[in-house]
């Protein structure tokens, strides 16, 4: 092999080792930072709260927080996968055609997947690289649900 092929492989591998300490420290703190992204969301659109809105009963909020942690869960799968087939398959696909039948809006599940990826941060959560394996992922559902 060339260096330039050694070169890919290494940083192939520099990758996936960044993804794998994404995944491992989302799954160490999932419930924290998929609770702060729905109240962050919640701050954001408090008419959700409002009687006949998408966040106002406590069936409703459950299923909304719910949502937020199971986007969080497919952005770690997504990371240990190294691709981003479980949200496309499973989140995003989907989910966008049950918002839409059930009059749902979208915006409040952006807030909180980009509270999410605005509140990483290097090296307090993750190392550098594997913030952006992160970020990009969520930018990716953030810009599927947009």
């Amino acid at each position: 092999p060339s260096s330039s092929d050694l070169e890919s492989v290494q940083g192939s591998i520099q990758r996936a080792a960044a993804r794998m300490e994404a995944a491992e420290k989302l799954a160490n703190n999932i419930d924290n930072v998929a609770r702060e992204a729905y109240d962050a969301c919640i701050r954001k659109y408090p008419y959700l709260n409002n009687a006949g809105e998408a966040n106002s009963t406590d069936t409703f909020k459950s299923k909304c927080a719910r949502d937020i942690k199971h986007y969080m869960r497919l952005v770690q799968y997504c990371l240990v996968v190294g691709g981003t087939g479980p949200l496309d398959e499973w989140g995003i696909a989907g989910g966008r055609e049950v918002y839409r039948a059930l009059g749902l809006p979208t915006a409040p599940y952006v807030e909180a997947l980009s509270f999410a990826r605005n509140r990483g941060c290097a090296p307090r959560d993750m190392s550098a690289q594997a913030l952006v394996e992160y970020n990009a992922l969520l930018d990716y559902v953030i810009n599927s649900l947009s």
